[in-house]
């Protein structure tokens, strides 16, 4: 077996010092920083979920209409399976959109 050595690995150009990258939130924290602990907010709370409130149930949906994973809203897994359920609901009765225009 022959191994094609013709190809180089030339990893990403890094930006001029001073410059932080455009949209990399690594450039703008500290090196091996530690990051801020996600609380439930559901759990601080102790707030049920509810399809009726809107408001509340459209800040875990993207502007397309998709629910946000739990990795980025912060919700344990139990309220997110909940709400998960109950943005489904509000979908099927017209509260909430399906799919963003």
């Amino acid at each position: 077996m022959e191994e094609n050595t013709n190809k180089t690995y030339t990893p990403k150009q890094k930006p001029a010092q001073g410059a932080p990258a455009s949209g990399d939130d690594k450039a703008n924290r500290k090196k091996n920083a530690p990051r801020k602990k996600k609380v439930c907010v559901f759990c601080q709370e102790k707030a049920s979920i509810d399809y009726k409130d809107t408001a509340k149930l459209r800040k875990f949906i993207t502007e397309k209409g998709k629910i946000v994973p739990r990795r980025m809203s912060g919700t344990c897994s139990m309220h997110q399976r909940a709400l998960a359920v109950e943005i489904k609901k509000a979908r099927n009765i017209a509260l909430l959109p399906f799919k963003a225009d």
